[in-house]
């Protein structure tokens, strides 16, 4: 294999892939020795008039001899668009796989011959075979934080100094991630579409539900996407808010070691969004097991300690921060995470009763303008 020998000037281009790397990635992929004689960014003539203005990622075509014989490939990238606002690596490696299934079974359509990616180092790696993506990350020592909350919702169960330094703790952590800001109008305005839209967001949950579903009817259903979509315009203004976020920060993804020393788990939608989506997402579970708590000895709301630990939670995140916009923003965070809590699929064993509540809940939260912390009553169905 020659990698480098006789290319022409044109390796001088902006193509940013050593081409010792991808001669040697060919190699693996076409199963047999490869020299590259150019590489080209693709655009050239006529790339003035082209209506499509952004194109995800920089196409290049590689010129190279195959075992003998003269062929042409085109590697298109997948980097994000300038101005739209993209972060999500997971997902374009996602779409990238997808397409090269998909590339190959449609008619007239250009043939995929890999798909790959491109480590730190600048190593080409071939993935056309993949299956699954996994990740490999270090285990940390610890007790999932749902667990101290299902030991309060037992009868008897007192609630501890260290309960209200956790949640305190918990509070100050996101707080001073979430003081890294951003100026990113175009992400901000995607993620609050990716919350209304996106596949796991509001629409993906709502036509995950069962139909017909009698508690969930498709005409409520109807009202809560065009809410979301109300709440997406009125908030899209206040892209100064992008932060630094965990983006799923609920009890199930943080683990408690002695004291309030923890570690979080799955951080996998993205680096930057809504300070609020992290603080509804474990508010929302204080008052979800302070409703089952509520429920089990017959009565409808959120029971004590959770509405202690809710409270001080939301006070100590807002001392923390300053945000005390964040009651402005809360509303559409906490309604998509009460349809989640909700949904029948991932919660079957939840009484007829809670699940009633966090219904309402959702309902309550999509059409207020604000969240009012001493309301949570009236928010949960219970009478004023």
């Amino acid at each position: 294999m020659n990698g480098g020998r006789g290319m022409s000037t044109t390796l001088t281009a902006p193509v940013d892939v050593s081409p010792e790397r991808l001669a040697d990635y060919l190699q693996a992929v076409l199963g047999g020795p490869v020299e590259i004689l150019a590489l080209r960014p693709l655009g050239g003539a006529g790339k003035e008039a082209d209506p499509k203005a952004l194109g995800y990622g920089a196409p290049f075509e590689i010129e190279c001899v195959v075992d003998g014989t003269r062929r042409s490939y085109v590697v298109s990238r997948t980097r994000p668009a300038r101005g739209y606002g993209h972060d999500y690596p997971a997902d374009r490696a996602w779409q990238a796989l997808y397409g090269h299934a998909a590339y190959n079974t449609f008619p007239r359509h250009v043939r995929s011959i890999d798909v790959g990616f491109i480590r730190g180092s600048g190593e080409v790696v071939p993935a056309g075979d993949a299956a699954q993506f996994f990740q490999l990350v270090e285990k940390a020592e610890g007790d999932l934080y749902w667990l101290d909350l299902e030991r309060l919702r037992h009868a008897g169960s007192r609630l501890t100094e260290l309960d209200i330094r956790r949640a305190e703790a918990l509070a100050r952590f996101l707080a001073e991630a979430h003081a890294e800001k951003r100026d990113d109008p175009a992400l901000y305005t995607r993620r609050l579409r990716e919350l209304v839209g996106h596949g796991e967001c509001v629409m993906g949950i709502l036509d995950s539900y069962p139909r017909p579903y009698p508690p969930l009817p498709s005409d409520v259903c109807e009202s809560l996407e065009h809410d979301f979509v109300s709440w997406r315009w009125r908030l899209r203004r206040r892209t100064y808010r992008l932060s630094r976020v965990h983006g799923d920060f609920h009890p199930w993804n943080i683990l408690f070691r002695d004291g309030t020393e923890f570690s979080v788990l799955d951080r996998s939608r993205g680096e930057w969004g809504e300070p609020a989506d992290d603080v509804a997402a474990l508010a929302v579970n204080y008052l979800f097991f302070g409703m089952r708590r509520e429920d089990e000895l017959g009565e409808t709301g959120v029971a004590e300690p959770f509405r202690v630990l809710a409270e001080r939670f939301l006070q100590t995140y807002v001392l923390t921060s300053g945000d005390y916009e964040i009651f402005e923003t809360l509303p559409p965070f906490f309604a998509f995470r009460a349809l989640v809590l909700g949904h029948p699929y991932w919660y079957p064993a939840l009484s007829n009763g809670v699940r009633g509540q966090l219904l309402h809940f959702a309902r309550a939260m999509a059409v207020s303008s604000r969240f009012d912390p001493t309301d949570v009553s009236w928010l949960f169905g219970v009478a004023r």
